[in-house]
């Protein structure tokens, strides 16, 4: 076992960097940061929604809200990408 995962002590700052590119170096983080880009004026609302969906269930959120079930998990998962992205990014 390393030393940080034994004691608690964080790891060196530069440990710390390749493990944050790491994050940005997936398909959710790219999502997410499309997303953000092309339409900054909507994220704060796909993030409520998304979290909406979370909270209430795909099947329920989609049958009483009327949206189809795959438009309701796309949004979900564009969500899920923008927060993630959002807090990779800082």
């Amino acid at each position: 076992m390393a030393e940080t995962e034994r004691t608690g002590a964080a790891a060196p700052a530069g440990d710390g960097d390749v493990f944050i590119e790491s994050l940005m170096d997936t398909d959710l983080y790219s999502i997410g940061a499309w997303f953000s880009d092309t339409n900054p004026e909507l994220v704060e609302e796909l993030i409520e929604l998304s979290l909406e969906i979370e909270e209430t269930g795909l099947r329920r959120y989609s049958e009483e809200s009327g949206v189809g079930l795959e438009e309701a998990f796309r949004t979900l998962l564009t969500g899920l990408a923008v927060r993630y992205y959002k807090s990779v990014a800082g």
